[in-house]
């Protein structure tokens, strides 16, 4: 590594949502006497600007897109080759599927020094065919053959990332996913103020969501879970926007007046409107472990989430919250009922599970995990396999 401060590039797909937070987050963690880190990133939003605001490097390149786009996919990985090349980057640290694809292969050409990666969830799920399942697994092996160290942001990635022998078990890693900034907890003057800031009514049951309105979050199981609540002295509030935004307003709008429904869009004061809700809701498809999770835990309100990779990390059904299958809006309605109905017990779940995350909320902690990350170890160094050939 360089002589003065080691030279980190964070390279993510889209600097937003929960990947991007935890990346940024894990960024202004580190010790800047010591790293020196500029985010490449393939789009983003507000986080763009919080860290530019923040002192840190935001490269944008727009040809790393989610979606596969062969033009654009070969576009991007030559550019980055270049790039992580000619800035001659100590550590080169993926997150995403496709930044981490792209990202660990150009810095694997480019002769970066440590290649690190994320494994925030996996672009594999069961719910795929098992020829294209196989596929991502398969990627996923090859890609962690030249990855020094994987982490993972919980225990049940962890274990999946073990389980599909995706890298060597001696590389893989488990770091805490935590809030960024700070959270307001959930009084009855903060309920108060974050119900009129939203415009609801104040003797409503508010069951909350936040997160992109996108395929993996399933919001159209929130809405059917609303739906099949039943309860018109109930509001469902959606705090985020994305692809579906459309589709999920003509869902809400056919809900009524079986349920009342109010889309926020995206909002940059989210953890002043946590304490709105009575229940907060995570009906995803698949996550690793989302920060707006540890953020309603942090701010006191008790949980229902979809059973799904590290989730249960946090979620232990009966003790710090409820567990429900994805997929099954019936049944997320059944244990947000039942949350609803039972205040006492809600409210012993919403405190075990603030007891429970501890030192996730430690930003320290996240900084020193990165720090002994990025450091030098040749015998973890991965043997060189055969070259992934550049498109």
């Amino acid at each position: 590594m360089s002589e003065s401060r080691v030279r980190v590039a964070t390279v993510i797909t889209r600097l937003e949502a929960g990947a991007g937070a935890v990346a940024l987050r894990g960024a202004l963690a580190l010790d800047p006497a010591r790293f020196e880190t500029t985010i490449i990133a393939g789009s983003g939003n507000r986080l763009v600007d919080d860290a530019r605001d923040a002192g840190l490097e935001v490269v944008v390149e727009p040809a790393l897109v989610s979606p596969i786009a062969p033009r654009d996919d070969v576009r991007a990985l030559r550019r980055l080759i270049r790039l992580l090349t000619g800035r001659r980057f100590d550590v080169a640290h993926t997150h995403s599927a496709k930044a981490g694809a792209l990202g660990r292969i150009a810095a694997r050409r480019a002769g970066t020094g440590r290649i690190v990666h994320t494994f925030h969830g996996f672009p594999f799920h069961e719910f795929q065919s098992a020829p294209v399942r196989a596929t991502y697994v398969q990627i996923e092996r090859r890609l962690g053959t030249i990855t020094d160290l994987a982490l993972c942001v919980g225990a049940g990635v962890a274990a999946e990332a073990v389980r599909r022998r995706l890298i060597a078990p001696d590389r893989i890693r488990t770091i805490g996913v935590a809030t960024s900034g700070t959270v307001t907890p959930r009084t009855s003057r903060t309920r108060e103020q974050a119900r009129r800031t939203l415009g609801l009514p104040p003797g409503a049951a508010v069951v909350g969501a936040v997160g992109r309105l996108a395929y993996q979050k399933a919001p159209e199981d929130f809405v059917r879970a609303m739906v099949s609540l039943g309860r018109d002295d109930v509001v469902g509030v959606w705090i985020g926007d994305g692809p579906l935004a459309p589709r999920v307003r003509e869902l809400a709008a056919h809900a009524l007046p079986r349920a009342r429904l109010v889309l926020t869009g995206d909002r940059a004061d989210v953890r002043e409107l946590l304490p709105a809700l009575d229940v907060f809701a995570l009906p995803s498809r698949y996550e690793g472990l989302p920060v707006a999770i540890m953020e309603a835990i942090a701010c006191g309100v008790p949980v229902v989430a979809t059973a799904v990779n590290a989730v249960p990390d946090v979620v232990v059904p009966g003790r710090t919250g409820l567990l429900v299958p994805p997929r099954r809006p019936d049944l997320m309605a059944r244990a947000l009922r039942h949350l609803l109905d039972h205040p006492s017990e809600a409210e012993r779940m919403a405190r075990a599970a603030l007891a429970a995350i501890g030192d996730r909320l430690d930003d320290a902690a996240l900084g020193q995990a990165l720090t002994d990350a990025y450091a030098p170890s040749p015998e973890l160094r991965p043997p060189r396999p055969q070259e992934i050939p550049c498109a």
